[in-house]
């Protein structure tokens, strides 16, 4: 696999660039997600290595922010608020039927590594209640019965 074996090249250059300054960790991590697209244990384990630092360090770090992600995300990345006006609207029916369409739970990825399914905190749409995201794509006002057509689209 070459071009994993280039993504790893990539992390000790990234590494390299910052070593020795102070504050280091977040900006390698940040860039080790844009490179893998998550930061798996073992790259987490690299980092340490490279930054002189504990693996529990990187990992603490690396599950305290929710922009890093230690799964790979799927191609589709659907985001069910649960805030206020949108919970009082009915999202946790939607987010549940949203669960048992994609068959994979809150916060995982579907086998096929087409979905992640994500339970949000507000999106900034209160006015379109209930509401999720499929990637950049906003849809609102939406009951249950809405899901299956709706992951239709995508899955086509």
């Amino acid at each position: 696999m070459p071009e994993m074996k280039e993504k790893y090249v990539q992390l000790d250059e990234v590494i390299a660039k910052h070593k020795g300054t102070p504050g280091a960790l977040m900006p390698v991590l940040q860039e080790a997600q844009n490179i893998f697209g998550y930061v798996p244990m073992d790259v987490q384990q690299i980092i340490a290595d490279g930054l002189g630092t504990t693996l529990a360090e990187v990992y603490g770090v690396a599950t305290f922010y929710a922009q890093f992600s230690l799964e790979p995300k799927g191609e589709y990345v659907v985001g069910v608020c649960l805030g206020t006006a949108c919970y009082v609207k009915g999202s946790q029916k939607v987010l549940d039927k949203l669960a048992e369409v994609l068959e994979v739970p809150v916060g995982k990825t579907t086998a096929d590594g087409k979905f992640t399914l994500n339970a949000t905190r507000c999106l900034g749409a209160c006015g379109l209640a209930p509401v999720m995201m499929i990637n950049d794509e906003v849809y609102g006002r939406l009951v249950p019965e809405d899901i299956p057509g709706i992951v239709a689209k995508y899955r086509a």
